[in-house]
């Protein structure tokens, strides 16, 4: 069967892909890493995909439409996201019209609303729901039962678990699929990459460039309330490959991507369990895999792993710190005490290792001086580097649930959710803290990060210590300078 796997066109250089898609300041754009699952999936069953990141290519409609039609598929998956889901339904409902392949949406859109998404556009066949490799197998192998003399045989979509479908007027919802245990079984993502994509269309700020993403388990154990990928997609428990398969993947990356500087670990929470984090960077040593790397991190990492890290070939933690009040932590569930997070950037400059903070500003309780409060922390921690964002709230998630309820949504209309760059709009307002004040505290924020005279002598000596991290700096520092200091 041919399959088509897109990531669909939308503005120019729109992350879909990220945890918070969007044009974003940084000008990261991330890898289709669940499409690109799924593509390798796909193809191990035998069947010829086709996929496309529109974004990353700088393929608009019209190129799309052009080569969907000379690939004439029979099975089209398309991407979504809550921003660009108008788009995305309607596009996908032209592709429909002018290949008449079966239409399926994925991602965490419609896995939250699956009924509401079906019902922007009759044209939509399905949703395959969270986690959906192995859906997308099932439904192709259902969809060949129409065979090449267009006999139809019956096709039962009702046993596919984890898909969500039309059945005359009726929008019908499978059970739940598994998630998926065996990850050993899944393709390398970076194989399918090499296949599909140009690796140097990527770009994140934090990373060396070029880098290759890539995941050693799925899932998350901690409990935020924000965090749209464990309640949404992938769940609570973190499932995890074995050392053996992702030390493979790094010697297929090293050997099939040699100009590649970096590779990013983008499971949630790659150090939720630190004796299998030692494991892994023993295993790098053992083998000799010299090559940088880099993960998402949680800020209770302990000294004797950071080193451990370190020696293998780590170089940056990307934590996701939220706020400096305590206050803010507990009631998003962070699990997190400031002392903790104090010590841990302590011993994170001790073990030599970069680390970016994530700061997120507006959540339940939020004040001007809890704002206040975390813009100190955030100096007083000084990571490498910080990003300062107001909380955007996606369905599915507690937050949004929260937001809702009490009447904090600036719109529900979601094309609302960006505004005309592509750019987030602050949807979170309250009496105490409205949107248009969040926004301009996280830009108040930022320039106090960004330009107090020992960072910016300390990018000068990073410069000068650190020559491999010139060109990241410089390329990112461009970019986002731009926005930081409002420049055309």
């Amino acid at each position: 069967m041919r399959i088509l796997m897109l990531n669909p066109p939308f503005l120019p250089k729109f992350s879909r892909a990220s945890r918070s898609p969007a044009v974003t300041k940084g000008g990261t754009i991330y890898y289709p890493l669940w499409l690109a699952y799924a593509t390798g999936v796909l193809e191990q069953a035998g069947h010829e995909v086709k996929l496309i990141d529109a974004p990353a290519e700088g393929h608009d409609k019209e190129k799309v439409m052009k080569i969907a039609k000379k690939f004439s598929p029979q099975l089209i998956v398309s991407d979504t996201a809550t921003a660009s889901i108008y788009n995305d339904v309607e596009f996908a409902a032209q592709l429909k019209k002018e290949t008449s392949a079966f239409v399926v949406l994925v991602g965490t859109h419609v896995s939250a609303l699956p009924s509401e998404s079906l019902k922007i556009n009759p044209a939509i066949d399905a949703i395959a729901r969270r986690e959906y490799d192995y859906t997308l197998r099932e439904l192709a192998e259902e969809l060949e039962k129409i065979n090449k003399k267009g006999k139809k045989q019956k096709v039962n979509l009702k046993k596919i678990k984890g898909l969500s479908f039309r059945k005359s007027k009726k929008i019908i919802h499978n059970k739940e699929r598994p998630f998926i245990d065996k990850l050993d079984e899944l393709p390398f993502v970076s194989a399918v990459y090499k296949k599909h994509l140009n690796y140097k269309n990527y770009f994140y700020a934090a990373n060396l460039y070029p880098e290759i993403t890539i995941v050693t388990g799925r899932g998350c154990p901690n409990m935020c309330t924000f965090c749209v990928l464990p309640q949404v997609m992938n769940g609570r428990a973190y499932r995890q490959r074995s050392i053996e398969n992702v030390i493979a993947e790094f010697k297929y990356i090293r050997q099939n991507f040699p100009d590649v500087k970096e590779i990013f670990i983008e499971d949630d929470t790659f150090t939720a369990n630190r004796y299998r984090t030692r494991e892994f960077c023993d295993a790098l040593l053992k083998n000799n895999i010299k090559i940088i790397w880099s993960c998402n991190a949680r800020a209770d990492v302990d000294f004797e792993t950071m080193q451990k890290m370190k020696r293998s070939g780590c170089r940056l933690m990307c934590v996701g710190f939220e706020s400096g009040a305590q206050e803010i932590l507990n009631n998003i569930r962070k699990g997190m005490r400031i002392e903790t997070i104090k010590r841990f950037m302590q011993d994170a400059k001790r073990a030599g290792l970069l680390v970016h903070g994530c700061f997120m500003l507006g959540n339940q309780g939020e004040t001007k001086g809890t704002i206040a409060k975390t813009v100190e922390f955030a100096k007083l921690l000084s990571p490498d580097t910080a990003q300062f964002f107001p909380i955007m709230v996606y369905p599915g998630t507690e937050t949004y649930s929260w937001a809702k309820r009490n009447g904090h949504l600036t719109s529900e209309d979601f094309a609302k959710w960006l505004d005309a760059n592509g750019q987030h709009n602050c949807i979170i307002s309250r009496p105490e803290l409205t949107n248009k004040a969040l926004v301009e505290l996280c830009d108040k924020a930022r320039m106090e990060f960004y330009l107090r005279p020992n960072y910016i002598a300390s990018k000068f000596a990073q410069a000068i210590l650190q020559p491999k991290e010139i060109p990241r700096l410089m390329k990112a520092g461009k970019t986002f300078s731009r926005h930081l200091l409002k420049l055309k």
